[in-house]
């Protein structure tokens, strides 16, 4: 039986920091694959330097995909990026390539794998009343209502995360279910012959690599790209105003934490994202880790994993 679209491309995850991006142009070279990108911030056109986003040189002519396609004041839900992600794949295979997603956004990579379950369509009066809510009391009281409602999905959700915990609760809401039972319904796997791969290098040189990246983006004018970004003529939406790196700025140009604290913030919380990432990508069965040797070049990784692909074996590490 043929493979469906999503499941005869390619997956290069990873959690930030990993060097998805320049593994993934050396890979892609090597597979005649174009890139689409597995990445909910790199969306937003004028976001670039907060998103580590690739740019145009460090492509390296390798065609990239679902990258600068939405304003900063829009947003896109799972559904409709799995939508655009479909279309590019029958894009690039219309020219006789392969799509290669590259990219950490778990989330996207779940619904790309196992697709979406059904749920409700947003309600905006419902919504709107939760974000109200969300903004008097906190987000910490509105994740307490959540974990007494359906601990599971609590669990897995960051306290500060308000986006989802306020989409779990319109579902509750809507539904009368616990939003972590609706999503059992998409819980199977994809089929295992899909090559989903995640990058992994030592924890302690993962971190010294954020860090790192943090003060590079702020010495390549993180400060002057949130300060565009606000001045634009319509505000960032909420999905852009929250990611990591952009929220803390903002913070920062209200005058509410000075720029060495913000920096150390930025750190951490990108830190913990990180570690959710990993958290993330070891609970897919579908992910075979991909362990990344220190110094190791992102050319030789990406050699490594077009051996390991062209093998087409089942991974010895592959957990069902």
């Amino acid at each position: 039986m043929s493979l469906a679209a999503e499941h005869r491309a390619v997956y290069l995850a990873g959690p930030t920091a990993s060097g998805k991006s320049a593994v993934g142009v050396h890979l892609a070279r090597r597979l005649d694959a174009e890139i689409v990108a597995l990445d909910s911030m790199t969306l937003y056109r004028g976001m670039d330097v907060g998103t580590a986003k690739p740019t145009l040189a460090e492509r390296g002519g390798v065609p990239h995909h679902l990258i600068d396609v939405l304003d900063p004041w829009e947003s896109a839900s799972v559904a409709q990026f799995r939508e655009l992600a479909l279309d590019a794949i029958r894009d690039v295979e219309s020219r006789g390539r392969r799509a290669l997603f590259v990219g950490g956004t778990a989330l996207y990579l779940k619904a790309m794998l196992r697709g979406l379950f059904d749920g409700p369509g947003a309600d905006p009066e419902v919504r709107s009343r939760l974000e109200a809510e969300a903004k008097a009391s906190g987000d910490a009281a509105l994740h307490g209502r959540l974990a007494a409602l359906d601990p599971a999905t609590a669990a897995r959700l960051h306290p500060n995360d308000r986006r989802r915990i306020v989409r779990a609760l319109e579902v509750i809401e809507l539904t009368g279910i616990p939003f972590s039972e609706l999503q059992r319904q998409h819980g199977r796997p994809a089929p295992a012959a899909t090559r989903v791969f995640a990058l992994e290098l030592p924890r302690p040189v993962l971190y010294d690599r954020i860090n790192g990246r943090v003060l590079a983006m702020v010495e390549a004018g993180l400060l002057d790209e949130v300060r565009r970004l606000q001045s634009a003529p319509k505000p960032m939406g909420a999905v852009a105003a929250q990611g990591v790196g952009y929220r803390e700025t903002i913070a920062h140009l209200a005058g509410e934490t000075d720029l060495r604290r913000t920096i150390e913030l930025i750190q951490t919380r990108t830190r913990q994202f990180a570690k959710r990432q990993g958290t993330w990508f070891r609970g897919l069965a579908e992910v075979t880790p991909f362990a990344v040797d220190t110094g190791e070049q992102p050319e030789a990784v990406a050699e490594r994993l077009a051996a390991a692909i062209a093998a087409d074996v089942e991974p010895p590490n592959r957990r069902d």
